[in-house]
């Protein structure tokens, strides 16, 4: 599936009240190999089954990718919408859309392996680490916040800071992801080995509960993290073999460059850095190239996501 995103510009001033949502597609029968969070994916190509066989564990199936976005009508977007409202909207907020919008056209991104087998994701699952105050002492918390495919920008920024608001009204902003790591984390050392290896074999064969992957960081479509509110660069940041996070984004600072116009004039542009890890074995480079080149037509024109998708396809059976 390589469709096209269309880029419209759309004022913001026109920010659409609500749009009616798109039709789902018909709901699957749970089939045997499936699992709580995934439909195993039976028709893929030979060659990428057989990845999950040859590089066992996510970390063995890393790829590292590095871009950069311009940012320059990004920020002037963000500024508009503050300006109209949205009290504290910024990149993050037009990142997360991107990636819900190219997951509807694109689905094979929104797949993971467990247990080397190849699944789609029956939702969009987003995880980001975050602190109540930005101080060294300041403790962190993961949050998850789940969208729909047709979800517009302002349908996420909703989603998100909801889910922000929610972890950071608490006085010891202490998740239920904390609570429970905190009362592993006491057990003796014998016995916490034993139970983290008993969590890899359960989670192998999809079979930890469901109320405990809901909790997870580890679980998801995608881990998002700015290093842009730390005053750095972005890092490549790791994926992890425990859980089924197929992809983690980092990005930076905002800087300057200055780009050559037609007319052989020299412009300032804003640019953004970013750098993604990916686990390989869900779909090929190929694929993935598309994707990200529509993650990044999106970020630099983001009116196009003020908008519900024209459609939604489905990941192949």
């Amino acid at each position: 599936m390589d469709q096209e995103t269309t880029i419209v510009e759309t004022n913001v001033s026109d920010t659409p009240a609500a749009e009616p949502r798109l039709p789902r597609p018909q709901k699957r029968k749970k089939r045997w190999g499936d699992r709580k969070d995934g439909r195993l994916v039976r028709t893929a190509q030979p060659m990428n089954k057989m990845m999950a066989f040859i590089m066992k564990d996510r970390a063995d199936a890393m790829n590292y990718f590095a871009d950069e976005m311009d940012v320059t009508e990004t920020d002037v977007f963000c500024k508009q919408m503050i300006a109209n409202g949205y009290e504290g909207f910024s990149f993050l907020h037009i990142m997360l859309a991107a990636y819900v919008r190219v997951i509807s056209q694109k689905p094979a991104l929104n797949r993971f392996i467990s247990g080397q087998r190849i699944y789609a994701r029956n939702n969009i699952e987003v995880n980001m680490t975050i602190k109540k105050d930005l101080r060294e002492d300041s403790p962190d918390t993961c949050i998850s916040v789940i969208f729909e495919p047709d979800d517009t920008i302002i349908d996420v920024y909703e989603k998100f800071n909801a889910a922000v608001l929610k972890e950071k009204e608490k006085e010891d902003l202490d998740s239920g992801f904390d609570k429970t790591a905190g009362t592993l984390a006491s057990l003796p050392r014998p016995i916490l080995r034993a139970t983290v290896r008993t969590l890899f074999w359960l989670d192998y064969h999809g079979w930890i509960p469901k109320s405990l992957t809901d909790l997870s960081p580890f679980h998801g479509s995608m881990i998002i993290t700015s290093m842009g509110s730390l005053g750095i660069k972005p890092i490549y940041h790791h994926i992890y073999n425990f859980g089924n996070l197929p992809v983690f984004i980092s990005y930076g600072i905002k800087r300057t460059a200055y780009r050559q116009k037609r007319d052989g004039s020299m412009e300032a542009r804003r640019m953004m850095d970013i750098k993604v890890v990916t686990d390989e074995r869900i779909c090929d480079g190929f694929y993935f190239a598309s994707a990200f080149k529509m993650i990044r037509r999106l970020v630099e024109h983001p009116a196009a996501l003020l908008k519900r998708p024209e459609q939604i396809f489905e990941d192949i059976d």
